[in-house]
C-alpha cells in the first residue's frame, strides 16, 4: 500500500508492498467494528488482538467466555474492555456473529479457531442475508522477494471444482480486490499445465471462454489472458522462450487456478519455500470476511484484517 491518500487508485508501481507498508497504510484509517468467530487459541485471539492495538479493527470476541478467557490467561493476554459475547460453542458463534453482520453491528467477520466450513456455512445460508449475486471466493494477497510485484491467487481455499460461470465470479472478485488494494487494471492470469488451448483438458478452454467473455464485455475492470503456464505467467523470459506476446504473460497480478487443490498448493509452497507474506479473504457477501488457516502467523492475521478494513471502508461508499 502507498502512504498516499485512496489506495483505488494509487499508482500500480506504489501497491501494497510488504506487510509493513500495508500496516502504516492503513493506520489512521477509520477502525472497523469486527466480529471474532471463536478465538479459543493463542494464534487466532493474539491476532485479534493485534489488529485491535494496530488501530485496525474494534474487536468483538464471540466464543464460550470460560474458555476465551482460559487461553487469554494461559498466553499473558489482556481482554480488559474488549467486548465478549458469551456462546455455548463454536457452531453458536458462527451463526451469531454472522448475525450481528447482517445487522449492521459489524463491518467485518474473522475466522477464529473453528473449522471454515462451519464459518462458511453460516455464512452462504439464505436465512443471513449476506449474500450477493456474485459467488462466495476466497482470495490469498502474496508477496515474495522472488517476484517484483505483490498478487492475488484465487480460488485456493473455498470452491472446489468450479465451473465456468463459478471462475467468472472468481475472476470478478479479484478483480475488485486489486482494485482495492491499489492496482486500478490488473493483469489477470488464468492458469492452466499449458499456454494453449487443448479440448481434453478442460482448463484451458474455461481459460479461453474466461478471456472472451472480458472481450464481451462480461468480465470488466482487468486484462485477461490464457490459458498460461505458471512460468509463463510470472516470467518474462519464459514468456519470450514460448514466443508468447501478451499484455498479461510475465507480469500477472492476479493468478486464477484451475480448481482449489492446485491453488491450495501453489500458495502453500510459495508460503512455506518461498517465504511469501500472506493474507487471506473472503470476497463475494456483504462484508469482508478474514479466513486464514488456522496455523496461519498473527503476522497474516494482521496482514487480513488490514485488508478486510480497506474493502469495509470501500463498502461503505459501494455496498457490493
Amino acid at each position: 500500500m502507498t502512504d498516499t491518500p485512496s489506495s483505488a487508485t494509487a499508482p500500480h508501481a506504489q501497491a501494497l508492498s510488504g506487510i509493513n507498508r500495508l500496516i502504516a497504510h492503513v493506520q489512521g484509517q477509520p477502525v472497523i467494528r469486527t466480529a471474532i468467530v471463536h478465538p479459543c487459541d493463542v494464534l487466532s485471539l493474539g491476532g485479534a488482538l493485534d489488529a485491535c492495538q494496530a488501530g485496525i479493527i474494534e474487536p468483538i470476541l464471540v466464543a464460550p467466555q470460560a474458555r476465551l478467557q482460559a487461553v487469554a490467561t494461559e498466553a499473558g493476554l489482556d481482554l480488559t474492555g474488549l467486548r465478549i459475547i458469551d456462546v455455548p460453542h463454536s457452531h453458536a458463534a458462527a451463526a451469531t456473529a454472522v448475525q450481528m453482520a447482517a445487522h449492521g453491528e459489524v463491518e467485518a467477520l474473522m475466522k477464529g479457531s473453528l473449522h471454515s466450513d462451519e464459518l462458511l456455512a453460516a455464512l452462504i445460508a439464505p436465512q443471513a442475508g449476506l449474500r450477493t449475486e456474485r459467488r462466495i471466493t476466497h482470495c490469498f494477497v502474496m508477496e515474495t522477494a522472488a517476484y517484483p510485484r505483490p498478487f492475488i491467487i484465487s480460488d485456493a481455499a473455498i470452491n472446489i471444482a468450479p465451473t465456468l460461470e463459478v471462475k467468472a465470479d472468481i475472476v470478478r472478485n479479484a478483480i475488485d480486490l486489486a482494485h482495492v488494494i491499489g492496482v486500478p487494471e490488473p493483469k489477470v492470469a488464468i492458469l492452466a499445465a499449458v499456454e494453449t488451448v487443448n479440448p481434453r483438458m478442460r482448463s484451458t478452454l474455461d481459460a479461453a471462454a474466461l478471456c472472451k467473455m472480458a472481450d464481451r464485455g462480461q468480465i470488466l475492470g482487468g486484462i485477461l489472458d490464457g490459458p498460461l503456464a505458471f512460468d509463463n505467467a510470472v516470467s518474462p523470459e519464459a514468456a519470450r522462450v514460448k514466443g508468447i506476446r501478451s499484455a498479461v504473460a510475465g507480469q500477472a497480478d492476479i493468478l486464477i487456478v484451475p480448481d482449489l487443490e492446485s491453488g491450495n498448493m501453489l500458495a502453500k509452497q510459495l508460503e512455506y519455500m518461498g517465504h511469501a507474506d500472506s493474507a487471506g479473504i473472503v470476497m463475494g457477501a456483504r462484508v469482508p470476511v478474514v479466513l486464514t488457516s488456522r496455523s496461519d502467523s498473527r503476522r497474516t492475521r494482521l496482514a487480513s484484517c488490514a485488508i478486510a478494513q480497506l474493502l469495509a471502508l470501500r463498502y461503505r461508499m459501494t455496498p457490493p
